[in-house]
Order: C-alpha cells, then sequence, then structure tokens
C-alpha cells in the first residue's frame, strides 16, 4: 500500500495548495467571449502543432462543450487550442502565460497571445475538454485511456530466435531414455532417444514446451507453498448485487468515476468462481473487508474528484463488513463456495492505521462539533459538493474543524497519533509515522485502554469495551472474528513494516487457534486441515529471511520480481539466475516469497504495451517462478488502464474488463495463463522443487521435488 498511501496522503493534505492555484488562476485577466458554437475548426496545438484528427474539438453530448484527445510525450510543452491560422476569436489560451494544471478548470482568452505551458510525466494520450456554455470559456485536460498514436515497444532483450518450428532439449537428467512424455501446453508427446526430445511448441505457446511424464496427472494436494494467489479489489470486479452499490449514502460523481465506489460485491465473485477455478486458481486475496468511512476526501493533486475507500484501506468499523461489499451471508457463500471449488481464501487486514474523518462519518458518529456552520450544510452531509466554477473537492477541509478540541470524542489520543488537539503528533521511525496522514494506531503501547467514544454513538457497531485490553488485543480480536466466524484460511497484512512485530505475532496466534477451531465445528464446509496462512506487505522488501519471518509471517510480498519480469518476458533464458536463487531461498525452512507483475500500487503490466504476445511471454516466464506467484486481476484477461486524473496509481485500478471476454485474442491469453496455472497445480516442482538448468540453446531446465520431475523448455522469442 506504499505508493497508494502517498496518494492518500497528497488528496487530504494538499488540498489548501489546490484551492489556492484556483482562485489565483480565477483572477487572471481575460478577454470575453460570445457563449455558442466554435465557427471554424478548433485544434489542440502541441508545441504549435495539431495531432491529426483526434485533436480536432468535436461536440459533445452538452451543447458547448467540445472534446479533443492529444499525444504527448513526457516533458514540457506547449499548448494552444485554435484553428489552422491561428485567428483572433478562435484562437484560445491563457491571458498571462502560465501552467496548465491536470483536472483543473482553466480560463480562456479568445483572442490569446500567450500558451500554456504543461508538464507530462507519462507519455500517452490526453483528454482536453473546452466548455463554451460561459461568458469565459475554459479548458481541462485529463489523461486518457484511448490507445496511444504510436506503441510503446518494450526493451529489446537478445534472446534465441524461434521460426515456430520444433526443437530438440536435453531431457536426459529428468526423463530416462524410451520415456513417453507430454507437452502438458499442446498435449503432444514424443519419445526420449539419447537423452533428448525432440517437440514443436504450440503456435500460440510463445515458444514454450511443459514437459511432463505421458501419465494421468490430478491436481496435488493444498500448500500454500504451491499456491496461485488472485488479488482484487472486490469493488471493480463484479457487481453481483446492484442493491448495494450506495450504503452509507455514497455517491456517484457522474464524471469519470475515479475514486467512487462501483459495486463489486461477494455476491458478484461467487458468481464468477468458476472462472477462477477454471483459471487455475487455488487462493483468492481481497482487499479489506471491514467498514470503510463513509464519506470522501479530495483526490488527486488539485482535488479534481471525491475519493472514497473503496480500495479497503481506511477502516472506519473493523467489526463489520462494508456494507457496498455485501452482508455476512453473502460473504459467508463467497467463502463457502470457494472452498467447495478447492480455492482458499485470504483477507486483507490493517493494524497500523485507521481511515480519514470524513464529513459524512462525523454526521453518522453524532460528531457534528467537528463541522464548522453545520447549518449551511444539506441535511445529508453526503451530498456535499463544492460550490463555484473553480471550486474543487478541496473545499470540503475548510467545513471540518481541525482546531476544536472535541476530537478527543473521535479515536482519542489513547489509541491514535493524528496531530490533532490533544492527539501525539506522528514521528518519524517506521512504527510512529503517520502513513499518508492517516490516523496512526500505536501498537507499541502494551497498557489497557477504554474503547474509542465514538462506538458508543455508532448503533450497529459489534465493538464493546474489553477488560485489560491493549490496542492490539482490540484489533487482533476485531480481526480473528472474521476466521472464527467465517472460516477464512488466510490473511495478507499491509502496512507491516509499521506495526510493533509482536502485534503480528499475536494475530497469527488467535488467527491459527480461531481456525482450527472452526474447522472443529464445521467438519462439513472444510476443505482440509492446513493451518492459518499470513503473508505481509513490508515495502520494498526482496528475496531474504528476516525477522517478520519470526513473528507470524510464513511469506512476504517480493517487490524484486516485478522490476526484473521485463527482462525475464522477453527472454525466458535470462531468468536462469533468479530461478537458481529463488529455488534455492524457498528450500529453507519456514520461508517463501509472494512474486507478482502487476499491483494496485505500482503497474499494470499489460497497460504499459498492450502486447498479448508479450503479455503470454511474461505468463511463460513468471508462472514458472519458484515459490508463491500473485495474479493481479486482469493480468490473464488484458485489462486496460481506467482514466485517473493525474493519480497514477487509480489507473491501474480499472473495472474487471469481462466484456473483453469473448473476443478471440483476450480469450486466447486466458487460456494460456490457465494452462500454466494448472500445470504449477499438477507439479509441486514448479513452485517448490530444486532448479537444474539443462541446456543454453534451446533454454531448459528441470524441477524436482521427489518423484516429481518437470522440464520446461523455451524455444526463444518469435
Amino acid at each position: 500500500m506504499n505508493k497508494f498511501c502517498i496518494t492518500a496522503m497528497a488528496a487530504a493534505m494538499i488540498l489548501a495548495v489546490a484551492g489556492c492555484s484556483s482562485d489565483s488562476a480565477s483572477s487572471a485577466p481575460v478577454s470575453k467571449a460570445v457563449t455558442g458554437k466554435l465557427s471554424t475548426p478548433v485544434f489542440v496545438k502541441v508545441d504549435g502543432k495539431s495531432q491529426g484528427a483526434d485533436s480536432e474539438f468535436k461536440l459533445g453530448k452538452t451543447s458547448n462543450i467540445y472534446h479533443a484527445t492529444a499525444f504527448m510525450d513526457k516533458g514540457q510543452h506547449k499548448i494552444l487550442l485554435a484553428d489552422a491560422k491561428d485567428t483572433c476569436g478562435t484562437k484560445f489560451g491563457p491571458a498571462a502565460a502560465g501552467n496548465l494544471t491536470f483536472g483543473t478548470l482553466a480560463q480562456l482568452d479568445k483572442c490569446a497571445k500567450n500558451e500554456f505551458t504543461i508538464n507530462v510525466v507519462l507519455k500517452g494520450n490526453y483528454d482536453f475538454t473546452l466548455d463554451y456554455t460561459k461568458d469565459v470559456p475554459s479548458v481541462k485536460v485529463l489523461r486518457s485511456t484511448k490507445k496511444v498514436e504510436v506503441k510503446r515497444q518494450p526493451p529489446q532483450i537478445a534472446c534465441d530466435k524461434w521460426d515456430g518450428g520444433p526443437v530438440t532439449a536435453n531431457v536426459g537428467k529428468a526423463f530416462p531414455n524410451g520415456t513417453t512424455v507430454r507437452d502438458a501446453y499442446s498435449g503432444a508427446t514424443a519419445v526420449v532417444k539419447g537423452g533428448k526430445v525432440t517437440m514443436t511448441p504450440a503456435p500460440e505457446s510463445e515458444g514454450i514446451l511443459l514437459l511432463e511424464e505421458a501419465k494421468s496427472y490430478s491436481q496435488a494436494p493444498f500448500s500454500w507453498d504451491n499456491a496461485n494467489v488472485y488479488f482484487m479489489l472486490p469493488d471493480r470486479f463484479y457487481n453481483g448485487n446492484k442493491s448495494n452499490d450506495n450504503s452509507y449514502g455514497r455517491k456517484k460523481d457522474g464524471k469519470n468515476e475515479i475514486g467512487t465506489w462501483h459495486g463489486g460485491d461477494f455476491a458478484g465473485i461467487t458468481q464468477k468462481l468458476d472462472y477462477l477455478r477454471d483459471l487455475g486458481v487455488n487462493a483468492i486475496w481481497v482487499t479489506p473487508i471491514v467498514e470503510q468511512v463513509h464519506g470522501f476526501v479530495s483526490g488527486g493533486a488539485e482535488g479534481s474528484f471525491p475519493f472514497y475507500g473503496y480500495h479497503g484501506y481506511w477502516a472506519l468499523d473493523f467489526t463489520n463488513i462494508d456494507k457496498n461489499l455485501g452482508t455476512e451471508e453473502e460473504f459467508q457463500k463467497f467463502v463457502d463456495e470457494a472452498h467447495k471449488r478447492g480455492i482458499r481464501i485470504l483477507v486483507d487486514v490493517v493494524m497500523n492505521h485507521a481511515g480519514y474523518a470524513t464529513l459524512k462519518d462525523l454526521q453518522d458518529i453524532g460528531l457534528k462539533e467537528l463541522v464548522n456552520d453545520p447549518d449551511s450544510l444539506p441535511a445529508d452531509w453526503s451530498e456535499y459538493k463544492p460550490k463555484g466554477l473553480y471550486a474543487t473537492w478541496g473545499s470540503i477541509n475548510g467545513v471540518i474543524n481541525y482546531k476544536t478540541k472535541a476530537w478527543k470524542k473521535w479515536w482519542g489520543p489513547d489509541w491514535v497519533r493524528a496531530g490533532l488537539p490533544g492527539y501525539d503528533e506522528p514521528g518519524v521511525d517506521d512504527q510512529n509515522m503517520a502513513v499518508g496522514g492517516l490516523p496512526d494506531f500505536k501498537t507499541e503501547k502494551r497498557t489497557p485502554v477504554k474503547l474509542p467514544e465514538f462506538f458508543k454513538n455508532k448503533k450497529d457497531t459489534k465493538a464493546v469495551d474489553l477488560p485489560n485490553a491493549s490496542i492490539v488485543d482490540y484489533l487482533v480480536s476485531w480481526h480473528t472474528y472474521y476466521v472464527r466466524k467465517f472460516g477464512v484460511d488466510g490473511f495478507r497484512c499491509d502496512t507491516v513494516k509499521h506495526v510493533d512485530p509482536y502485534a503480528w505475532k499475536q494475530l497469527k496466534q488467535s488467527a491459527t487457534k480461531a481456525l482450527k477451531e472452526w474447522k472443529a465445528e464445521n467438519p462439513a464446509k472444510k476443505i482440509d486441515d492446513t493451518p492459518f496462512f499470513m503473508v505481509g506487505e513490508v515495502f520494498d522488501h526482496g528475496v531474504s529471511r528476516d525477522l517478520w519471518y519470526d513473528n507470524g509471517f510464513d511469506s512476504l510480498l517480493n517487490f524484486d520480481y516485478q522490476k526484473e519480469s521485463m527482462t525475464a518476458a522477453q527472454c525466458m533464458k535470462e531468468a536462469d539466475g533468479i530461478y537458481a536463487k529463488y529455488s534455492k531461498s524457498v528450500q529453507q525452512k519456514g520461508f517463501n516469497i509472494l512474486s507478482y507483475i502487476s499491483s494496485h500500487d505500482t503497474k499494470l503490466f499489460f497497460a504499459d504495451y498492450q502486447d498479448f504476445d508479450l503479455q503470454k511471454r511474461t505468463a511463460n516466464s513468471f508462472l514458472m517462478l519458484p515459490g508463491q506467484v500473485q495474479i493481479y486481476y486482469g493480468d490473464e484477461s488484458g485489462r486496460p488502464l481506467m482514466k485517473d486524473d493525474g493519480v497514477v496509481d487509480q489507473s491501474l485500478r480499472s473495472d474487471m474488463n469481462w466484456a473483453d471476454l469473448d473476443k478471440p485474442e483476450y480469450r486466447d491469453l486466458i487460456t494460456h495463463w490457465g494452462k500454466l496455472n494448472k500445470f504449477r497445480l499438477n507439479h509441486p516442482a514448479v513452485a517448490e522443487g530444486t532448479h537444474t538448468k539443462l541446456s543454453a540453446s534451446p533454454y531448459a531446465f528441470m524441477r524436482k521435488k521427489g518423484n516429481d520431475k518437470v522440464v520446461i523448455v523455451s524455444a526463444g522469442r518469435k
């Protein structure tokens, strides 16, 4: 969650700056313009040049609002909106030279003598909206998700060339002469002769052979060491129950819906469990399921969108499931149906921080004294909207009174560091800093505390005072409830290094006991007796064993492989050193790593290049990694980015692209990922075995665990 928290901090902390920017822009002198339709074609001109047909402003659904798209490379550019001859009257720019800021309306002079300056961090297409409904026209620019005009090319990595024909590989160390081996990808067979086998990779495989002895296989008994974990944000996956879409008064923004709730829920995931089973998934990781803050903070550097806790990391009440995600009954059905298909459930938990205090929360939990002039607000505070042409969502910060001592009625100074009146200031160390400006739980504190006062006004909470309980005791009790009640199989733990290690150890011990008890009480529902599992996010952790493995964790997220994945995708043989290192590491007792290529904080691999063959090669190298693997929803389906108003991590959380799945190239990609996943599930040697390189050209290696032996061959790149 590290990058995500930085975004959240920006949303919460720079509102005053955004407001000043808007005021400054609105005070600039402008020429009067007559409202109406454009009299001649007007284009976005980048550094003096139009960008082709897409850069011409076309009338949208609303009168006198026009839209155009222009490609911009990384760097600083000059922007003007004008006709072909830069004619006064249809030459739109600033009255005085200035910056054009993403997501913010900028007023226009219709006979401009100046150009805007814009700073672009990511090259690509950008959408311009020209609003000509007022006496003074204005423009706004946002990042576009339309296909870029110049396709980005992956880095060139030298590799063997595959002409689509047969390859001969050394397999003698794995399979004796006379053994019939099968390519699990295509189903083709061949007999080993002279320690070698000659086979033709399937045309759609990107040159890979998955060699196994030709006999019947079934999925191996489950082990967390051989986990194919599918990670999703439930809100962005699939909407199975539309009646819960606007729980707690949550609203759509009617624009790009960047930070709003989209409707995905447990009912939706349940409907898609067969898809996940067929993909070869044996564990699902969902972002936190607990009740989130009801309202929103300001999103984006310029306060351009309302930002809700759709992602799950801004908890209000840890004792309830968020109503947008469903009821307890719907969650139980999701867990039970997953278990019937042999799929375990990992729930994300946060013990580092609570969510922001949003305007709607202060109304719902009876803390109206924390608001300036409550009589000026709508009857339902979720209806709050910024007022004025140049107002931003950052204006909500001016409504909340951050100076009153009444904040003690919120989480309270015994529970969190928040820098509010009567509270401790956050520190600078990992365990006492306020990540993303969020209220930081004092997990290092061992003394008893009382339940925060606001829970007394929250009628639907299950939170009660616990005798002689520390903050960690409360948090552990609240999270363990979901194990004891529903049979959750494991936790993915957020912001691990910002919490005292003893807290994680206590959580693991409590959850392990709870799952054992649940299985004893629900023998017909349990899959087996596999103990509770915990994996943690220690930001930037690589492939090494340290104190966290001795304080509750069975595995940690591996931040290294995402940096290594492109080289491996372009040429699988370049991954051999990685394979050898990872294999040796996971042989250690009590150690594993969860590797990934995409995440909600960093990048979406497919979106960088939108190359289906590359995404297949990525799967080939990634899914043959030793250790555990984490598939981010849409890795297998070519999910695209969404608009983000310049907040890059928001683009990574687009809705699952279900509508694309019937298109041949998307269906072919999903089939490819499914074959590789199932090969992993049938052969624990892939994830858990020793790694032996057999040959360099074609690149071939063996994985062996006990009697399970496989050989993977890469013929090279087409």
